[in-house]
C-alpha cells in the first residue's frame, strides 16, 4: 500500500481493482442500479490509492459500466446479459453467470471445455468457485476437469487495435500477456485445491488454435452451454506501464451470451445446440491433438 501511494501510480493496483470490480457487476454482486460503494470504502477494501479509485471509477464510466453524478456516488447501469434459449413467445429475464457457474461446481465430477481469447473471465470465475470451495469444504466436487481451447501467439489478432497508430504492437502483446497470466493463475489456482486436499483430483489443458474466435463459448459437465459473440467497442485500454490508449477493441468480460441447457428430449433447441457445440469442441480438441 505504501509502495503505490509513494508514486507507483498503480499500473498493476489499477488493472487488479479494475478487473474485480467488473467482475463483480457480472456475478451480481453489484446488480444492476446499484450503487459502488463509495471512493474512500473502496480505496480501503483494496488498499490502494483514492487517486487509483478515482482512475477506476472514471474508466468504468467511460465503458459504460457505471454512472457517476457529484454527491450522489456511481451507479451500475450494465451488467452482463444471460439469455435462456427458449421457444419464440416466451419472455425470460437475463440471468447472473455466477449462479450458473456455481451449478456447475455443485456436483462431485465437474468438466468445463472453453473456447475463448484469452480465458480471462474463466479464471475469474474458477477463482471465485475455489474460494466458495474453502469456505464450504463439506460441497466441494472430487474432480475438476478443464480445456481450454484458445488462438496460438502466432496467430493475427484483429483486435485490439490502437486508434490512433494500428500498427502499434502493444495492444496485441497486452492480449497474450492476459492470456500467459490467466493460464498460469488458473494452473495455480487448481493445484492449490489439490494440494490442499480440497478437491482430490484436477486437471488442466490447454491447446492453442491458429483460428482466433469471434464468439466465447462455455460447455458445463456436457449439460449447459454458454454462447456469445465477442462485440467490437471503443474502449481505452491501459498498458502495464500505466500508459491509457484508446482502442478498438472486443469486449470479453461482460460480453452477452446465450444459455442452453439439455433436457430430456435430444431434438429440443438446447439439447441440439449443446450436443452440437460438444461435438465441434471435441473435433477441434482432437485435430490438435495429432
Amino acid at each position: 500500500m505504501g509502495e503505490e501511494r509513494s508514486g507507483e501510480g498503480g499500473g498493476k493496483e489499477f488493472r487488479r481493482v479494475l478487473d474485480d470490480l467488473r467482475n463483480r457487476m457480472v456475478n451480481g454482486d453489484y446488480p444492476l442500479g446499484s450503487s459502488l460503494p463509495a471512493q474512500r470504502l473502496l480505496a480501503e477494501e483494496f488498499e490502494v490509492s483514492r487517486d487509483t479509485v478515482q482512475r477506476v471509477v472514471r474508466t468504468l464510466a467511460s465503458e459504460g459500466w457505471v454512472e457517476s453524478r457529484q454527491g450522489s456516488g456511481s451507479r451500475v447501469i450494465k451488467t452482463q446479459r444471460i439469455q435462456p434459449a427458449v421457444p419464440q413467445g416466451a419472455k425470460p429475464g437475463p440471468m447472473a453467470l455466477g449462479p450458473i457457474i456455481s451449478k456447475a461446481f455443485g456436483r462431485s465430477e465437474v468438466s468445463l471445455d472453453v473456447f475463448t481469447l484469452t480465458g480471462e473471465s474463466l479464471d475469474t470465475h474458477v477463482r471465485l468457485q475455489a474460494l466458495r470451495i474453502r469456505a464450504e469444504p463439506h460441497g466441494a466436487p472430487q474432480r475438476v476437469a478443464v480445456r481450454i481451447l484458445v488462438p496460438s501467439e502466432d496467430a493475427e489478432l484483429p483486435f485490439p487495435r490502437s486508434k490512433d497508430d494500428p500498427s502499434d504492437r502493444r495492444p496485441v502483446e497486452r492480449v497474450w500477456d492476459i492470456a500467459r497470466r490467466s493460464a498460469s493463475s488458473l494452473r495455480h489456482v487448481l493445484e492449490s485445491l489439490r494440494v490442499e486436499k480440497l478437491v482430490p483430483e484436477v486437471s488442466l489443458e490447454i491447446r492453442h488454435t491458429s483460428v482466433v474466435p469471434n464468439f466465447k463459448f462455455y460447455l458445463l459437465n456436457g449439460s449447459e452451454a454458454l454462447f456469445g459473440l465477442y462485440q467490437v467497442v471503443e474502449r481505452p485500454i491501459f498498458l502495464d506501464d500505466g500508459e491509457e490508449l484508446t482502442a478498438v477493441d472486443v469486449e470479453g468480460i461482460g460480453a452477452n451470451l446465450m444459455h442452453y441447457e439439455r433436457d430430456a428430449d435430444p431434438e429440443s433447441p438446447g439439447s441440439f445446440f449443446v450436443d452440437s457445440m460438444q461435438t465441434y469442441f471435441n473435433s477441434v480438441w482432437t485435430l490438435l491433438s495429432e
